[in-house]
């Protein structure tokens, strides 16, 4: 599969990652949960590129687990970042679907979408290559929906 469309994404992506991880250091465990899971899903797509991981391996190591946990234990997602997104969060033109939105909806987004792929991924024997879906695109929006919440996270206002 061609990453070709994380080169663009790639480049902020260290700041990004620095900042959540000192955002992480929070006594709230499931905050602290959710965002050293977004973290960490962000770290696999940016060494995913850099070592040309195939899909497959990636929707392997995707998590959504802290998200899962966080609504079993009745988090409030607004902890995570209040208010909805403006447009000064939103660095990718593609994003801009996301304005209006808060932290809680787009969680949401991404959690769907990781236990979709993972899905798609057990319904093709494992195997995501000869899929009906369109993995490249699903991954790529994954991608970008996780670095909006992130942009989101880290902006002053």
């Amino acid at each position: 599969m061609n990453l070709e469309w994380l080169k663009t994404g790639i480049g902020p992506l260290k700041d990004l990652l620095a900042y959540l991880n000192k955002e992480a250091r929070t006594t709230d465990v499931l905050k602290k949960q959710v965002i050293r899971e977004l973290r960490n899903n962000l770290n696999i797509f940016q060494n995913a590129f850099l070592n040309n991981v195939s899909p497959d391996i990636m929707i392997d190591m995707l998590s959504n687990e802290a998200i899962k946990d966080a609504i079993k234990n009745n988090f409030k997602f607004k902890k995570v970042k209040a208010g909805n997104i403006e447009p000064y969060h939103i660095h990718d033109e593609r994003n801009k679907k996301y304005m209006g939105w808060d932290a809680e909806k787009l969680i949401d987004k991404i959690d769907e979408k990781i236990e979709e792929m993972k899905n798609i991924k057990k319904m093709n024997g494992n195997n995501v290559e000869k899929a009906e879906n369109n993995i490249s695109l699903m991954l790529s929006n994954l991608y970008y929906r996780m670095k909006l919440l992130a942009d989101f996270i880290r902006a002053e206002r």
